[in-house]
C-alpha cells in the first residue's frame, strides 16, 4: 500500500510539472517590473551578506527554470531588451569585489578560474545553459583594503578586470574604498568617484563607468556630485545610481522608471524567494519580453504608463 501511495504521489507530481511545461507562454508585457539582484560575498558559510557557491548555483537554476534570462545593466538602461520572447530579463550585480566573486587557482603551472568562485559557478552554468545569456555588473573597490581590493589577488587584479570586460561583463563604480558619500564634502565625493575610475583604467585603459552602486545605500548631500563631474583632471559620468534595496525595478519603458534611484533586490534566501513567488502569483506585474529590441509591447489601454520620451527607434505595440 505504501509503495502504491508513493507511486501515485510521483505520478501526480509528474502531471503537475507536465501541465506547467504545456501551459501557454505568458503574453508579452514590457511594462512589467524587472529584478536587479544584488550579491555580495560568494563564500561559506551562508550569512546575511554571503551566498554559498551551492546556493548561488541553485539561484541560477531556479531563475532559468522559471523563464528568466540574463540582461546586462547597461542595455536595460538603454531600453535595449535582448532576451528571447516569452522570457523575463534579470540583472545580476556583485558589490565590493570580494575574493569569492572571482578567484584564480594555480594548477599545474597554469591559472584557472576557481570553479567555486562566483564567476566560476556562473561560467559553468553558462556552458550548460548558453541560452541563459552572459551578463553581470561588478561594482568594484580598486582602492580598498584587503580583502576587497579588486578580488584580493593583487598579482592578478589587472588580468581579472580585463577578462571580465573581454567576456562582456560590466564594471561599475562603488567608490574608491566604499566611502559613505553622505559623510563627505563635494571635493571628497568627486575624488572618490573619479579616482575609482582612474585606478581601473590603469588595468583597462579608457574604460569608463556608466553606473554607480551607493556604498551603504547613502546618497551624497547633493545628488549632482554623484552623477557627473571632474576631479584631479578626470571626468566621470554615471547614467544610473543603484540603491541597496527597494524591490523590483520598474520597466525601463515605464513612466515610473528613475535611473538615478534604481532599486535592487538583495539576493538572500528570503528576499529572492519572496520576489519569485510574487511574480509567480502576479504574472501581470512581471516584464515579459516580446523578443524584439526594436518594439515595446504593452497591454492594451496602458499607454499612459509609458515614459513621455522613448528612444526614437522603438515602436509601441498594444496587444
Amino acid at each position: 500500500m505504501r509503495l502504491l501511495l508513493v507511486a501515485v504521489l510521483l505520478l501526480t507530481a509528474a502531471l503537475i510539472l507536465a501541465s506547467f511545461a504545456m501551459a501557454d507562454p505568458l503574453p508579452a508585457n514590457e511594462l512589467g517590473r524587472v529584478m536587479i539582484l544584488e550579491y555580495h560575498k560568494i563564500d561559506h558559510p551562508e550569512e546575511r551578506w554571503t551566498r554559498t557557491p551551492e546556493n548561488f548555483r541553485r539561484d541560477l537554476e531556479t531563475l532559468y527554470a522559471r523563464g528568466y534570462r540574463l540582461q546586462s545593466l547597461n542595455a536595460l538602461l538603454e531600453g535595449r531588451i535582448t532576451v528571447p520572447a516569452g522570457t523575463t530579463p534579470v540583472v545580476l550585480t556583485f558589490d565590493d569585489s570580494s575574493p569569492g566573486q572571482f578567484r584564480y587557482l594555480g594548477l599545474n603551472g597554469a591559472l584557472q578560474i576557481d570553479p567555486r568562485s562566483g564567476i566560476g559557478v556562473l561560467e559553468a552554468f553558462l556552458r550548460e545553459k548558453p541560452d541563459f545569456g552572459r551578463a553581470a555588473t561588478f561594482f568594484v573597490l580598486p582602492g580598498a583594503s584587503r580583502p576587497n581590493r579588486l578580488f584580493d589577488q593583487p598579482e592578478h587584479e589587472g588580468r581579472k578586470l580585463r577578462w571580465l570586460v573581454e567576456q562582456g561583463y560590466e564594471l561599475g563604480n562603488h567608490t574608491l574604498w566604499h566611502a559613505n558619500l553622505g559623510k563627505y564634502d563635494e571635493a571628497t565625493v568627486r575624488t572618490q568617484l573619479a579616482e575609482a575610475q582612474v585606478w581601473v583604467q590603469r588595468h583597462v585603459p579608457d574604460y569608463r563607468f556608466r553606473t554607480l552602486a551607493l556604498p551603504l545605500g547613502v546618497y551624497p548631500r547633493d545628488i549632482a556630485w554623484a552623477l557627473n563631474g571632474t576631479a584631479k583632471g578626470t571626468t566621470y559620468r554615471h547614467e544610473a545610481i543603484l540603491m541597496v534595496a527597494g524591490g523590483a525595478a520598474p520597466s525601463p519603458y515605464a513612466r515610473s522608471f528613475d535611473p538615478i534611484r534604481l532599486p535592487r533586490i538583495q539576493a538572500v534566501e528570503r528576499d529572492l524567494k519572496e520576489w519569485l513567488t510574487h511574480f509567480d502569483r502576479t504574472p501581470h506585474d512581471r516584464f515579459i519580453s516580446d523578443g524584439n529590441p526594436d518594439t515595446v509591447t504593452i497591454p492594451a489601454g496602458k499607454r499612459e504608463r509609458l515614459r513621455a520620451t522613448l528612444p526614437p527607434h522603438l515602436k509601441v505595440i498594444e496587444r
